[in-house]
């Protein structure tokens, strides 16, 4: 049994085979294709923009502290990276969520083996629209005030170091909760017993947020991962409540 924190990998993997089947292949076709448009424009927006904000989020030093320049730069360039990918993910799974919670729903009934799912129809897609993009402001209502408050961070001199590694973890978190929402959302559950259930597999959740979060920084390959930890994120949901189900409970 590999340990709680490695399961994040093998569920993306599987994730992966699932959507370049020939059964989910065309689930896929659609928020690809919105995904690669979106990403190309901010793509092309950071390569205009990039210099000037890193400039904005290092810090002003003093003359006899400017060899600290050579150390600081490399660190706010991340941090530059990751602010752009948070923004292409965040955007990206607000426009294609209703696919993705669609894509979700059919992944589930390959996994499971049984199809408790209305059939595919354009009308049920659509009815999905309101639901979904109401699940995605609510997930927005959780990330903001906390990335405003990195943000913010950012800019203290000194303090703002620590700024990079604190995006990277909240990074992590965030993917588990993007993505497995998409499955739990189907099963009617509530926002905060969502949040709870991933607290309680607390490593597996981490696992594999950052395992999506390092695949989604790779230019050209996030694209397909996009859908790919959709597809993982509901093998995690269906696996983790089976193990769940047949856990004693004391």
């Amino acid at each position: 049994m590999p340990a709680p924190v490695l399961t994040g990998p093998q569920y993306l993997s599987e994730g992966l085979k699932l959507v370049l089947s020939p059964g989910l292949r065309l689930f896929v076709l659609l928020p690809l294709t919105i995904n690669l448009v979106l990403f190309i424009g901010l793509i092309y927006l950071a390569l205009q923009q990039f210099g000037g904000w890193v400039d904005t989020f290092m810090p002003s030093l003093p003359s006899w502290l400017s060899f600290l320049e050579y150390v600081l730069w490399p660190l706010f360039v991340v941090l530059v990276l990751l602010m752009v990918f948070f923004t292409f993910t965040l955007l990206a799974n607000i426009i294609a969520a209703p696919f993705n919670g669609f894509l979700a729903e059919k992944v589930e009934v390959v996994v499971r083996g049984q199809d408790d799912f209305p059939p595919f129809s354009w009308a049920e897609l659509m009815a999905m629209v309101p639901r979904t993009l109401g699940r995605e402001l609510r997930k927005l209502g959780y990330f903001l005030p906390r990335a405003i408050a990195l943000l913010i961070l950012t800019f203290i001199p000194v303090v703002n170091i620590v700024a990079a590694p604190l995006w990277l973890l909240f990074g992590v978190w965030m993917m588990a909760i993007q993505y497995i929402d998409y499955p739990a959302d189907n099963n009617k559950m509530s926002w905060q017993d969502m949040l709870a259930w991933l607290r309680g597999k607390r490593w597996q959740s981490l696992g594999f947020g950052g395992i999506t979060y390092a695949a989604l920084l790779v230019p050209g390959l996030n694209i397909l991962m996009m859908p790919a930890a959709v597809a993982g994120a509901t093998v995690f949901w269906v696996r983790e409540r089976q193990e769940q189900a047949l856990t004693p409970t004391s």
